[in-house]
């Protein structure tokens, strides 16, 4: 879920305006790295196509070409600008380059898990392509975990809006849906705290036991 400059009645008359191009741009923007509420698009987009004011086959093809372009965009965006951004903004905030680097090769080391499955976590889906391009994820490597991403995503968003659409109201599932992914996010931030916590003591231990 990302943040909610534009409510969803706006979004839903822009998706009623602009259909099919509205699901494509919105989810495209938002995975290049601008920060808009590309799920709640598609989940519109759904929520028409189940109405049958749109084809559900079209919108599911618009979210997953918008998707797998906008990660593109974004992927080439951090490989030649991230990086020097990055430091620039670690200056501003006082965090050292050394810090950044070994948050650069952790992201290294989980990159085709982010890139496929960190569209369904809350900020990570509009980072995961920039960061890929910072961390110099091989292109060929992030273009099939975007794909394979891009396309689980669509589907599961799409189909969800579609299907429950029909029972629930649009807003609720909208509520839903960014509820589930704000938990995601919880989770894996506790999941990295405790890694990163225990990372911090293993070298207590081992020199513990060189001294013993």
């Amino acid at each position: 879920m990302t943040p909610e400059i534009i409510s969803l009645e706006a979004i839903q008359a822009i998706a009623h305006q602009y259909g099919y191009w509205a699901v494509f741009l919105g989810i495209l923007l938002e995975n290049t790295g601008i920060p808009i509420p590309g799920e709640t698009v598609t989940l519109v987009g759904g929520f028409l196509a189940g109405a049958e004011e749109l084809n559900y086959w079209y919108v599911l093809a618009c979210a997953t070409a918008g998707a797998i372009l906008g990660d593109n965009f974004g992927y080439w965006i951090g490989f030649y600008g991230g990086w020097p951004l990055l430091t620039r903004l670690g200056k501003i905030f006082g965090i050292e380059e050394a810090k950044l680097v070994a948050i650069r090769e952790d992201f290294s080391k989980n990159a085709s898990k982010a890139v496929i499955l960190g569209r369904f976590v809350a900020l990570l889906r509009i980072f995961a392509g920039p960061f890929a391009g910072i961390a110099r994820m091989p292109y060929f490597k992030f273009l099939i975990c975007n794909l394979i991403g891009a396309a689980t995503w669509a589907s599961v968003m799409v189909s969800l809006a579609y299907f429950v659409g029909q029972v629930v109201s649009l807003s609720v599932l909208v509520h839903w849906t960014g509820q589930f992914a704000v938990l995601v996010l919880l989770l894996l931030g506790i999941w990295v705290g405790v890694a990163w916590w225990l990372r911090r003591r293993q070298p207590t231990t081992e020199t513990l036991s060189s001294k013993e």
